[in-house]
């Protein structure tokens, strides 16, 4: 009886220790969405514009100067271009400007406010155009010192504030091999990744920039589901799309507010291809530059007004739509780490 008794008590302490394991395991995968104002689970019914602009400054990293921005003036000129996404019902919305060309979480904190909308910010140092956007400490770190500052600003708030980011936007130059400043980019991003779950988003352009950002990433464990290839519209070669969507990374063709005709061809391609799936959408538009004395901010509505209508009418259904602007940035954007099959 006794030795059946230690049998018992043995098992059942297993389960216990299964059981905890596998709730502290569920909550610590349990995806969720960061915005400016805390954490939310994602939602299917929600309607997302994935990559936009609020403020851009392109003075470069050396001349910039936050303090000089008058958060009231950007206010009453952006206002009315987000006052007319209301009518769309657009809930989320990804301001992509990253640190060092105009990212201020305070202003997106104001305007998440006065608008209603769930605004997601991010971390991370944008190395496109030759560099001009790096600040001179970042040369001097190594990638696991720059992803610590990302790591960070995820914990414990942006720049002393609550305000977390909701992903990392990273940018580089289309070549391979990338610039050396780039690699360490994107192994920054990869280890921040690991550690905090956040979705990397890199301005890349061309194909030729994405394959060698891919490989760093599978030596680092991170699958390409946790990678949106952002301005992927600029890619000529659309087998490039089928390669990249079977790969899992997302496809973000986000320059609809500036031209349609290449879009709807390459929307028409991902749906006869079935990659509808792994495909994002938005306008890349806005913003409140600082350095002009005079605004002029594109809309956020042509795909409502334009690129929907001229779906509809080439056999688009309205499910189709839902995946474009509901399904996939709530999957792309979910806060959740993703590796490579086999890594732990």
């Amino acid at each position: 009886m006794a030795e059946l008794t230690r049998i018992v008590l043995r098992m059942t302490s297993a389960l216990i220790v299964f059981v905890l394991l596998s709730a502290c395991e569920s909550k610590k995968e349990k995806p969720f969405i960061q915005d400016v104002h805390g954490a939310n689970e994602p939602d299917f019914n929600r309607k997302w514009l994935s990559h936009e602009h609020i403020l851009v400054d392109f003075i470069g990293a050396d001349s910039i100067q936050p303090s000089t921005w008058n958060r009231d003036s950007i206010i009453k000129a952006v206002m009315p271009f987000l006052d007319e996404i209301q009518e769309f019902q657009v809930d989320y919305f990804v301001d992509a400007t990253p640190n060092y060309l105009g990212r201020d979480v305070g202003l997106l904190e104001r305007i998440a406010q006065e608008s209603g909308l769930r605004i997601v910010t991010n971390t991370g140092l944008y190395g496109a155009r030759e560099n001009k956007f790096i600040p001179p400490y970042a040369w001097e770190m190594t990638a696991e010192e720059l992803a610590q500052t990302w790591i960070d600003e995820f914990e414990n708030g942006i720049e002393g504030s609550s305000i977390r980011p909701g992903f990392i936007k990273i940018g580089v130059d289309a070549a391979n091999p990338l610039h050396p400043m780039h690699e360490k980019l994107v192994k920054a991003a990869a280890l921040t990744h690991l550690k905090t779950g956040l979705t990397i988003a890199s301005h890349t352009g061309e194909a030729i920039g994405l394959w060698p950002q891919l490989t760093i990433l599978k030596e680092m464990g991170v699958s390409p589901e946790a990678f949106i290839w952002v301005h992927a519209q600029n890619e000529e070669n659309n087998e490039s799309y089928l390669q990249a969507a079977e790969m899992g990374c997302w496809i973000s063709l986000d320059g609809l507010g500036w031209e349609m005709d290449k879009h709807l061809e390459k929307l028409e391609f991902a749906k006869s291809n079935g990659i509808l799936g792994k495909i994002l959408i938005s306008h890349d538009s806005g913003w409140y530059d600082p350095q002009k004395q005079k605004q002029a901010i594109n809309p956020y509505t042509a795909i409502f007004k334009k690129l929907f209508p001229e779906l509809k009418s080439r056999g688009f259904a309205d499910e189709e739509f839902e995946q474009f602007l509901h399904v996939n940035p709530s999957k792309a954007y979910s806060v959740r780490i993703r590796r490579t099959s086999g890594r732990q």
